[in-house]
């Protein structure tokens, strides 16, 4: 990695793995009975760094969120949405463009203009009304366009459900991410901890349901994330929600709060 990482940077990735962490100890005896997963070959060390993370979660960013959604108006917290989108669609062009995928590049480069110019920075997504779809891409996936193996499932401190491959790419895409350009290291910290609190802020009730659904949650995730990883990897842009019966296609996880 170039250089270290701002805390408030790594906190925005943290959304992957501590917003769809959940408490280990409601799984029992069913995660210690279950088959094990050829993808999954560091399972008791993944799920010891799942249970950090939900620790993490549960006393930091999940309080911070809720307080967030409580005051912030919807309008507002969708503004912020999107202008978040906004800036992974530039990233997304780059890729798709490096995967020789001409037409999720278009679609990203469109976005990326339509929403940046016409749409306040990105506040309004007039693309989207457009009808133009989002494929997000990363650099993890473009390594796997050039034939580079996904490997086993990782789950990071902080940064939650990765892949060997993902995690090599890591570095790149964090300076894929345009924020990590800004000179004004306050106002990009300050941007960074907003996107991990309103991306946390969507998935409080989507955190709610699955605790009622699942009964093993590690296992859920991981699941739903290596799907979502391979649906992506087709370039067919993002699991539709129906796909998973009601997971959150983005998230891996159940729909996000309105």
């Amino acid at each position: 990695m170039p250089r270290p990482l701002s805390v408030a940077l790594v906190l925005t990735l943290a959304l992957a793995g501590c917003a769809t962490t959940a408490d280990p100890q409601a799984v029992g005896d069913t995660a210690t009975a279950s088959t094990p997963n050829p993808a999954d070959p560091f399972e008791p060390f993944n799920r010891s760094i799942y249970s950090f993370n939900t620790v993490l979660d549960d006393a930091v960013i999940k309080p911070v969120a809720t307080v967030y959604r409580d005051v912030t108006p919807a309008l507002a917290r969708e503004g912020v949405g999107n202008f978040f989108s906004n800036l992974g669609d530039a990233w997304s062009f780059i890729n798709n463009l490096a995967q020789g995928r001409g037409e999720g590049a278009y679609n990203s480069i469109v976005r990326f203009s339509v929403n940046t110019f016409l749409g306040i920075g990105g506040l309004l997504d007039i693309a989207g009304e457009m009808g133009v779809e989002r494929r997000p891409q990363d650099f993890g996936l473009t390594l796997g366009r050039w034939g580079v193996p996904t490997g086993p499932y990782l789950v990071l401190p902080v940064l939650g459900p990765s892949t060997v491959r993902d995690t090599a790419a890591l570095p790149v895409d964090f300076k894929g991410n345009p924020l990590s350009y800004s000179n004004d290291v306050a106002a990009r910290n300050s941007l960074s901890v907003l996107g991990l609190v309103d991306r946390r802020a969507r998935l409080l009730q989507a955190g709610e349901m699955l605790d009622a659904v699942a009964l093993d949650k590690y296992s859920l995730t991981r699941d739903v994330y290596l799907q979502r990883r391979d649906q992506r990897a087709q370039g067919n842009g993002d699991l539709e929600a129906d796909d998973f019966a009601d997971f959150d296609a983005d998230a891996g996880m159940l729909p996000p709060e309105e």
